[in-house]
């Protein structure tokens, strides 16, 4: 079968390239999938250049969420048959014309949604149902800032905020963008670039959000300290600027804020039962319409540094995806 193989860590992805493998085979409680699409994550990127926590050994097969029909189960699995629609994630090993996962990570994909959409679904709501349910305890009526709006797990923070009842506000480096978050359900949009401490206090009547949501860490961490609620909660979801900030303990101390890290698959393996509810609720909430991915773009598999290159620039608006077979 074709796979996206990374043969060798490289900050260009020149050590990544498809090629011809062998077929897996499902063992004990595993299913083979032959993916239909497969979602490009900002993860998949760093993996390829060994700057993700999880470095798989090489040679290895990139990829998270993944849609698709089931192609064979192995021993045990009985939840699902030949030719299930499916979706659902893999640590890696998605890029891929078939992929093998532990049952437990599928879903039955909901009817409304089409390969592409469910394709962008589960690592970025995953994520956002962790940081803002799990880890935030996020309240009706709450005012939640997302910065990295406009990327994946941005997108579902907004869809899942607005779902929760909070008041959103979203940060995006480009004007153009607004209109999109807008549309993704943002109450508010501001310009990271221009400063967003005292909008935010402005927006707040000068109180300070009461959850931050950051995947991008660095200046716009250091920034979202200062506008912050007392019990404010500052989730730290990554670092896509490239530096991880340092505070100074007494800040959340005297400003009397939480700074809680968030690993959605983490938290699952660590407490089984709540990963199983996690994907349950986020599963749920796309077959009721109460939450939906944008798609930026489709490219055939072969095309992934393109993708790669959409994500790295921060041009996508929600979701890249390959298109498999």
């Amino acid at each position: 079968m074709r796979a996206v193989v990374c043969e060798r860590l490289s900050k260009d992805f020149s050590g990544t390239a498809i090629r011809n493998v062998a077929l897996p085979r499902p063992g004990p409680g595993e299913v083979l999938v032959q993916v239909r699409v497969a979602g490009i994550n900002f993860p998949d990127l760093l993996m390829c250049r060994g700057g993700y926590q999880l470095k798989p050994p090489l040679p290895f097969t990139p990829g998270m969420d993944f849609a698709g029909t089931v192609a064979a189960v192995g021993p045990g699995v009985t939840e699902f048959g030949f030719g299930d629609a499916v979706a659902g994630s893999a640590r890696f090993g998605s890029f891929a014309d078939f992929v093998k996962v532990p049952s437990g990570q599928l879903r039955a994909k909901p009817p409304g949604l089409s390969d592409t959409e469910a394709a962008a679904y589960q690592v970025a709501y995953l994520t956002a149902y962790v940081a803002l349910v799990r880890r935030a305890a996020l309240q009706p009526g709450e005012t939640l800032l997302v910065h990295g709006a406009s990327g994946g797990t941005g997108m579902a923070a907004i869809g899942l905020g607005k779902a929760m009842g909070a008041r959103v506000i979203a940060t995006t480096g480009s004007a153009a963008k607004a209109a999109a978050l807008e549309a993704a359900g943002a109450d508010h949009v501001l310009e990271v670039g221009k400063g967003f401490r005292e909008p935010v206090k402005d927006l707040t009547g000068g109180r300070g959000t009461d959850v931050v949501f950051d995947p991008v860490g660095g200046d716009v961490f250091d920034e979202s300290v200062r506008c912050i609620a007392f019990d404010g909660r500052l989730l730290v979801i990554g670092f896509t600027s490239g530096r991880i900030a340092a505070i100074a303990a007494n800040m959340p101390l005297i400003k009397g804020f939480s700074v809680v890290g968030v690993r959605a698959g983490e938290y699952g393996r660590r407490f089984p039962e709540r990963g199983k509810e996690n994907l349950d609720a986020i599963w749920a909430l796309a077959r009721e319409g109460k939450t939906r991915m944008p798609i930026h773009g489709e490219l055939p598999l072969e095309d992934f540094r393109t993708g790669f290159a959409m994500i790295e620039r921060r041009e996508a608006v929600g979701k890249v995806v390959l298109t498999v077979s």
